[in-house]
């Protein structure tokens, strides 16, 4: 699984930056704050501890602490580039990926990654709302353009991997295709994939 979020001012080429998270790193980014303060820095570009307090809502001390936490396992860096005590802070990489089967077994980690996903799950929600809110005032072209899909397939696990790789190829030819157009606005995509028929767990090393 991956979350991305393409960074101010990174390559031109379509690629990200990414970090394939350890249990360290998973269990660290599980906090409320620290995922916040990591989208916050994808999304608008480098910031300091006091700017990022204030478009979050807490105080400097708690986000200077907690950006340190971040730092500690890759996911962001001090630019270098901040005047005096006020280091400025951005985005180590532009992506972060996982697969739940480096977890198995280790119960603290599988915890800090079900609190993750569905803190992903929220944000989402959060904010296709936003743009539900105010999409009135955007031109009929791009109101058009934007939307949800719902579908589904039927496919075996490998399948289903190879539709993700797919998809992600997409996406990434598509990446920065507006790059240099004014009328170029960023969009979110997001991709989700579930099993419709809950109640019908396979066994183990059951390919039917």
């Amino acid at each position: 699984m991956t979350d991305s979020t393409p960074v101010p001012g990174s390559p031109d080429d379509g690629s990200l930056t990414g970090l394939r998270l350890d249990a360290q790193a998973l269990k660290t980014l599980a906090h409320p704050l620290r995922s916040r303060l990591l989208s916050s820095l994808r999304v608008g570009g480098p910031a300091t501890a006091t700017d990022l307090a204030g478009a979050l809502g807490t105080n400097s001390g708690a986000t200077s602490y907690h950006l340190r936490r971040l730092e500690a396992v890759g996911l962001v860096t001090d630019t270098g580039e901040g005047a005096g005590k006020r280091r400025l802070w951005r985005a180590a990489t532009e992506s972060h990926q996982w697969e739940p089967s480096d977890f198995v077994g280790d119960d603290d980690a599988e915890t800090a990654l079900g609190w993750l996903q569905r803190d992903y799950s929220r944000h989402l929600a959060e904010r296709y709302e936003r743009w539900l809110d105010v999409e009135h005032a955007w031109p009929p072209e791009w109101r058009d353009a934007m939307g949800m899909d719902d579908s589904w397939v039927l496919a075996t696990p490998e399948q289903a991997v190879a539709m993700r790789a797919e998809v992600d190829a997409v996406v990434a030819r598509y990446r920065r295709v507006g790059q240099g157009n004014p009328a170029a606005r960023r969009v979110s995509v997001y991709a989700v994939m579930y099993p419709v028929d809950l109640d019908r767990a396979p066994r183990g090393g059951d390919r039917r």
